[in-house]
């Protein structure tokens, strides 16, 4: 009886499944059912150099009075000269050098591969300054879920435009993979032909499903409502405490949605065990042999009957690396053969 039976080409095939579940905690696919929470202890933009500075971490829960409650994204503030943040040194030479330069050159560079040239430029229209939403790792898995993208500030409706005929990826970026507009719209459609500075589907941003973020247009954001933006009112002064993030935070929760899914891919192998007729139908339990080795039962010699209930996958050192159940015994004789597929996620 061969103990080991080596697989040959054929009997192994690999798959991705692609899995699509709700972004949020507790399986919500809408965020505004939880609210958008933050920390006292960690949004404080006193000191130029604390992590409030930054970026503020948005919750499902108050934090400040409930243990569980878990970060879903970020949201942070980036400027171009440094503006709407303090300076880091009031010396000379300190001027524009802030929290919000640091966010634009880290996204730029991040986007861009680390060209210094680039600027964030939303269809010819460059503004000084945007807002990132950055979604916790853990919350979007492999990437963001195209074409069901609802983010809505104020009285914005705001989608990915995957879903329309002229909405494959712009770009694709080094570091960060594919590049989608953000524009009016829903379920992956944009609203109208447009794509210029907020005129009718409005330039308001990019989405970057690969990487888990969304750039905003925040000179889109902060045109009148009856231009097409929601006149969210950013503070550009330099060396100030622009807190520029809870106006952000504030809209979404004016805007009351805030849908996205999470698309996780499944790496999984399959191995198939063929176990011919000839194969499996003795067995080394006690059971079976006497300890000289012949069969404890005559009427096994020529008909033995065996149960398959594990199957175990080794490597050619013929070191146990997996083990697998059977759901139920499977009967083996030299009359039957089998098919066992086992599949193994990553």
């Amino acid at each position: 009886m061969a103990t080991f039976t080596f697989f040959e080409n054929g009997d192994t095939v690999d798959s991705i499944d692609r899995v699509y579940t709700s972004a949020w905690s507790g399986g919500e696919n809408d965020l505004a059912t939880l609210g958008f929470y933050s920390s006292s202890t960690q949004y404080t933009t006193t000191s130029s150099t604390s992590s409030g500075a930054f970026y503020m971490e948005i919750y499902h829960k108050n934090p400040d009075t409930d243990t569980t409650a878990e970060v879903q994204f970020s949201i942070a503030y980036g400027n171009k000269a440094g503006s709407g943040s303090l300076n880091f040194s009031s010396g000379v030479g300190g001027e524009g050098f802030s929290a919000a330069k640091s966010i634009y050159n880290q996204y730029r560079n991040l986007v861009f591969g680390g060209d210094e040239t680039q600027n964030f430029s939303f269809d010819g229209y460059t503004p000084d300054d945007i807002y990132i939403i950055n979604v916790n790792r853990a919350r979007y898995k492999n990437a963001l879920r195209l074409g069901n993208l609802a983010l809505n500030i104020e009285q914005l409706e705001l989608t990915d435009d995957s879903v329309t005929t002229s909405g494959s990826a712009n770009a694709i970026r080094a570091g960060v993979g594919r590049e989608f507009n953000l524009v009016s719209g829903s379920n992956g459609v944009r609203l109208g032909t447009s794509n210029t500075y907020v005129t009718n589907s409005g330039s308001f941003g990019y989405v970057y499903p690969d990487a888990g973020f969304i750039i905003l247009n925040a000179d889109a954001l902060d045109a009148a409502v009856a231009d097409g933006g929601a006149n969210l009112g950013t503070n550009v002064n330099s060396n100030t405490n622009g807190k520029n993030p809870i106006k952000l935070q504030d809209a979404l929760t004016t805007g009351n949605s805030f849908i996205l899914d999470a698309q996780e891919d499944i790496a999984s192998k399959y191995y198939f065990i063929r176990v011919k007729n000839t194969e499996f139908n003795y067995t080394t339990n006690d059971s079976f042999t006497e300890d000289d080795g012949t069969l404890k039962f005559d009427s096994m010699i020529d008909n033995p009957q065996t149960y398959i209930t594990t199957v175990g996958l080794y490597n050619d050192n013929q070191d146990l690396l997996a083990v697998a159940k059977m759901s139920q015994p499977l009967p083996k004789d030299f009359t039957k053969e089998a098919l066992i597929k086992v599949k193994l996620d990553y």
